[in-house]
């Protein structure tokens, strides 16, 4: 279970270095994480067997039907299979840094299953967007949660 959100620094080669904490967990399969581009601006981070599911869901829809083409293009053509190295970076490639609008320091947000990786600016306007959301309302299902 990925949770919490992490300010971290890109180094100049683009490499992040995950938290400990997350290194075993996330590169479970020989040391591999994928990382593609998420339609809201920012970056999935996923261990290899929790993507090879949504990669085949999202590769099986009609390639005919515009939308998902572009769903596959956008989080399959940017798809990365990257592997973390000795001390336990992992390069973000150029492609998906100039998508994500990636500077130096990063936000690495955990999603349960994976991780987002914002920009600084992503991210921050990512909280102004969630503390709009309580003067709109709660989506469908919240209603009744207790925090």
């Amino acid at each position: 279970m990925f949770q919490g959100a992490a300010a971290l620094n890109l180094d100049a080669k683009g490499r992040l270095a995950i938290p400990a904490r997350h290194r075993d967990a996330l590169a479970v399969e020989n040391g591999q994480v994928v990382l593609t581009a998420h339609p809201h601006g920012c970056l999935l981070v996923y261990p290899v067997p929790a993507w090879v599911p949504i990669r085949d869901k999202v590769l099986a829809a009609p390639g005919l039907d515009p939308t998902s083409a572009m769903l596959k293009r956008l989080l399959v053509g940017f798809a990365q299979e990257e592997a973390l190295d000795a001390s336990g970076r992992v390069l973000v490639a150029s492609s998906l840094r100039q998508f994500a609008k990636l500077d130096k320091q990063v936000w690495l947000v955990g999603q349960g299953s994976h991780f987002e990786l914002w920009s600084d600016e992503g991210w921050q306007k990512q909280q102004e967007a969630m503390l709009a959301l309580m003067n709109t309302g709660l989506p469908p299902g919240f209603e009744s949660l207790a925090l």
